[in-house]
C-alpha cells in the first residue's frame, strides 16, 4: 500500500513538472516571435493627426518653401534697350518703359521661345500726372508724363534656379528695396502663368 501512494506521488508530481515546462515553451515562443508594427504605426498616425487636426500639408508647405524670388537689383539696367511701354489706368495710372537686356532683346528680335536661360526684362513704372508746362504749349490740356517712379520690376529666366515659378524669378522694388512679402510676389507669377504660350511674357516687341 505504502509503494502504491510513492508512486502515485511521483506521477504526479512528474505530470506538474510537464505542464510547467509546456507553459515556459509557449511563452519562450510568443516572446520570440517578431511583432507587426504595422497596427502601432497606424495607431501613431491616427493619434496625431487627431491631436493636431489643422496642422498644414507639408506638401504645400514645401512647395511654398521652395519659390525663390529676386532679391537684388540687376546691375545696368538702366543701360538695357527698349522693348516697349505701356500705360496702366484704373488703381495703377502709370506709365511703364520695358527694357530687356542682350539676350532678352535677341530673343525678342528672333521671336525664339521660351526665352533662353540669362534673359532679363525690367519694368520701370512711374505715376500718371499731367504736364502743365506742355499744355501751355498746346492751347489745352492733353498732355501726361511720367511722375515720381513707383516701383521697378524684373523678370530673369533661369529654368533651374526658378523652376517653381515656371522658369522665371519674379523681383519687385520700390525705393531700391525689394517685397519681401511672398505671397504678393507669387501673385505676379499667378498673373504671367496665363500666357503660357508666350512663356509667360505680356510685353511684346515695339519696332
Amino acid at each position: 500500500m505504502k509503494g502504491y501512494f510513492v508512486t502515485l506521488i511521483i506521477a504526479s508530481a512528474l505530470g506538474f513538472s510537464v505542464v510547467i515546462i509546456r507553459q515556459k515553451s509557449l511563452a519562450q515562443n510568443t516572446s520570440s516571435q517578431p511583432r507587426d508594427k504595422t497596427a502601432g504605426t497606424i495607431a501613431k498616425a491616427v493619434e496625431e493627426k487627431t491631436s493636431n487636426p489643422t496642422a498644414p500639408d507639408s506638401g504645400a508647405a514645401s512647395q511654398e518653401s521652395s519659390l525663390i524670388f529676386v532679391a537684388e537689383i540687376p546691375q545696368g539696367y538702366r543701360d538695357w534697350r527698349l522693348i516697349s511701354v505701356a500705360h496702366e489706368e484704373g488703381n495703377l495710372h502709370s506709365f511703364a518703359a520695358v527694357l530687356g537686356n542682350d539676350v532678352a532683346i535677341q530673343a525678342y528680335r528672333e521671336k525664339k521661345l521660351p526665352f533662353p536661360n540669362g534673359a532679363i526684362i525690367a519694368a520701370l513704372h512711374y505715376r500718371h500726372v499731367s504736364s502743365e508746362e506742355n499744355n501751355k504749349a498746346f492751347g489745352r490740356d492733353q498732355s501726361f508724363v511720367p511722375g515720381d517712379p513707383s516701383n521697378t520690376q524684373f523678370m530673369i529666366k533661369d529654368s533651374k534656379k526658378y523652376a517653381s515659378t515656371g522658369g522665371w524669378g519674379f523681383g519687385h522694388f520700390q525705393n531700391g528695396k525689394p517685397l519681401t512679402d511672398k505671397a504678393k510676389i507669387k501673385g505676379c507669377f499667378d498673373c504671367h502663368s496665363q500666357i503660357e504660350s508666350r512663356d509667360l511674357i505680356f510685353t511684346r516687341y515695339a519696332p
